[in-house]
């Protein structure tokens, strides 16, 4: 589907467009999202045009498209470990390149923003070649693998945490801004919250996710330590986000107890989630611990466990040594990890006071201003931006 905008030379001049690069998971499309607001909250008297070089992955349009954004969808592989795969892979990077250097010869945009994962690649090592402004966005610690390859391509690099300079080139502009989260992240009030979910908003929370997709070995861990949540049954509630795959399964592992839980596959509404918790137990991605430490509040992170990296584990860590988090290795068992997170909740959900010193720790990490702050630094890259050229429409095909 394409957007054909009539335009002047005036209002060419006046047209802000930036395209924004990465995606597959939420964490890699929500800070986008919430950078691409801010800009479009600030200039409404100037077209904006904000463009998603995505994956063709289910949830990249369902973050992106209620937005309105247009998103261009690119069929990359993950990068394959078998050399015989390499052949196709890079056939199909290839063609991802093309179709980006086309797009900017047609369509030149003020910035590409790269927010990771190997979607982001190619836009921003094209736009680099023809001499736009570029910036990534990296929220982890330590950079992921797209980040590293393009940090000394980027004009400018936003940064969460200060500690991440260290694992990016010498001399790189790193700006520690934090992770962009959307605006609604600590505005919500907790009736508005409980009313979202259908929570009983006298009880406390126990919010589970395992962001945009699930997280099988937390699900799993959560369900073999149901025993401590039925003790907790009178005064706690639970609202778990599964994920698609084990939405069903952990739905099936509530029953039989006296556990209030609303089990969810997947929501839009994460302000609201945050906003009805007192406790949280996830995994560590950035962006999520991005969305934590915006509403304060304390947790329980089990990181990935599959990473070569452990990225998320040095994500974890920040938390932790601020005393805003429990950390809890993910042993992928559920006959380990359910006993061992049922003593930690047991801990948490009983000591109300710890609980509030954990949140007002995490409260103090936050950064809810991060995506205006990447915002206006954004906007004073584009005054230096070459200006639109091309054909004078903003579509994927002429």
């Amino acid at each position: 589907m394409s957007t054909v905008l009539a335009t002047t030379g005036e209002q060419r001049a006046s047209l802000l467009y930036l395209v924004f690069a990465g995606g597959g998971t939420g964490g890699h499309l929500f800070p986008a999202i919430a950078v691409a607001q801010s800009l479009r909250r600030r200039i409404p008297s100037v077209r904006f045009h904000c463009v998603f070089f995505g994956t063709d992955r289910p949830i990249d349009r369902r973050i992106v498209e209620p937005h309105g954004w247009e998103l261009v969808e690119q069929d990359l592989p993950p990068l394959p470990r078998a050399p015989w795969h390499w052949p196709t892979f890079l056939r199909r990077y290839r063609r991802a390149s093309m179709r980006c250097r086309d797009y900017f010869r047609r369509q030149r945009p003020a910035v590409v923003v790269g927010t990771g994962a190997l979607a982001s690649v190619p836009a921003v090592v094209e736009a680099a070649r023809a001499g736009i402004a570029t910036a990534i966005l990296n929220p982890d610690l330590k950079p992921g693998r797209a980040n590293r390859k393009l940090a000394p391509r980027a004009d400018v690099i936003f940064a969460q945490w200060e500690a991440s300079a260290a694992f990016l080139p010498a001399g790189a502009d790193v700006r520690v801004t934090g992770c962009p989260v959307r605006e609604r992240f600590g505005r919500v009030e907790r009736a508005e919250a409980a009313e979202c979910f259908g929570l009983d908003q006298t009880r406390n929370t126990l919010l589970v996710t395992g962001a945009s997709q699930g997280a099988r070995t937390l699900n799993r861990a959560v369900v073999a330590g149901r025993d401590v949540l039925d003790a907790f049954a009178a005064d706690w509630q639970v609202l778990h986000l599964t994920g698609e795959t084990d939405y069903q399964s952990v739905r099936e592992g509530y029953e039989g107890t006296a556990i209030k839980a609303v089990v969810l596959p997947f929501t839009y509404d994460m302000p609201e989630a945050l906003a009805a918790a007192d406790l949280v137990v996830s995994r560590s991605g950035a962006s999520t611990l991005a969305e934590i430490t915006a509403v304060g509040r304390a947790s329980i992170l089990m990181p990935y466990p599959y990473h070569k990296d452990m990225h998320q584990s040095a994500n974890a860590e920040v938390l932790v040594r601020a005393s805003a988090a429990h950390l809890l290795p993910d042993q992928i068992d559920p006959k380990l990890n359910g006993p061992a997170l049922g003593l930690l909740l047991d801990s948490l959900m009983r000591d109300d006071a710890r609980r509030e010193q954990m949140a007002a720790a995490a409260a103090r990490l936050g950064r809810p201003d991060a995506a205006e702050n990447v915002a206006d630094q954004l906007m004073k890259m584009t005054n230096n931006a070459a200006p639109i050229s091309g054909c004078e429409c903003l579509e994927r095909s002429c």
